[in-house]
């Protein structure tokens, strides 16, 4: 028996909010806890990654909208194994953490591929993947609550306003930067 069936912009708004608010949240957690500032300006990292006080690094959490459309897109399209299951959060988080995070085509940090051919320390790509797979369970649990349960209002307006505050607060960090 089908379940029932979402629109493509339906999943796509609410892909784009909750990828960009939970980026936003777990970034900031990690660049607190995780002391992304001296840990990005090491020598061996330092041409890798872009310093914190960089206004592209300013202005991610405003763009992370691209992503998530894309995102959207697969999940719109694998909506019944995602939506319409009881444990679909689980099934799209394990599918961010392989597809996404450990097993991609090019040697990103973290990655199967990112430990063979990178000269990063394995020590800074191990503690990066606190930050992504955090985020990604996040990401999979409440999408998949707010997509599932359209019936909670409230979360729309919660959502809306977080949504609005990341690209305040990115757009205020580009200009102040």
């Amino acid at each position: 028996m089908e379940g029932r069936r979402y629109s493509f912009w339906l999943i796509s708004v609410k892909t784009i909010v909750v990828h960009t608010v939970t980026y936003f949240i777990t970034g900031l957690l990690a660049f607190v806890f995780l002391d992304y500032a001296d840990r990005f300006a090491d020598p061996a990292i330092r041409v890798l990654m872009r310093q914190v006080d960089d206004p592209l690094v300013a202005a991610g959490p405003m763009l992370q909208p691209l992503r998530g459309i894309l995102f959207g897109l697969v999940f719109y399209l694998l909506q019944s194994e995602f939506f319409e299951q009881d444990k679909g959060w689980l099934v799209m988080w394990v599918s961010l953490v392989v597809l996404g995070i450990f097993s991609t085509f090019g040697p990103t940090p973290g990655s199967i591929e990112g430990l063979i051919y990178t000269n990063i320390p394995v020590k800074f790509q191990l503690l990066g993947l606190i930050e992504v797979i955090l985020q990604a369970l996040l990401f999979s649990a409440l999408l998949f609550w707010w997509v599932k349960y359209p019936e909670k209002k409230w979360l729309n307006w919660v959502m809306g306003l977080a949504f609005l505050l990341v690209l305040l607060m990115s757009s205020l960090g580009v200009v102040m930067g």
